[in-house]
């Protein structure tokens, strides 16, 4: 698994962050930063429930 933000469709709503904080964080901009980008284990999951609550689409989450 891969996991893929675009920080120019990026709208900081912060929802993967609080999502899965192990794998995403957000700048001071508010915009997203993948801290994980291979996430294993419960992180997987967290990770794929982010992509599905980013309201911009920014998020990708890849096998």
């Amino acid at each position: 698994m891969r996991v893929i933000a675009d920080r120019n469709v990026c709208v900081g709503a912060g929802l993967c962050a609080l999502t899965a904080p192990g794998v995403f964080d957000q700048d001071d901009d508010g915009l997203v930063e993948v801290i994980t980008p291979q996430p294993e284990g419960a992180e997987q999951a967290a990770a794929r429930q982010a992509g599905t609550l980013c309201p911009s689409g920014a998020v990708r989450v890849t096998q």
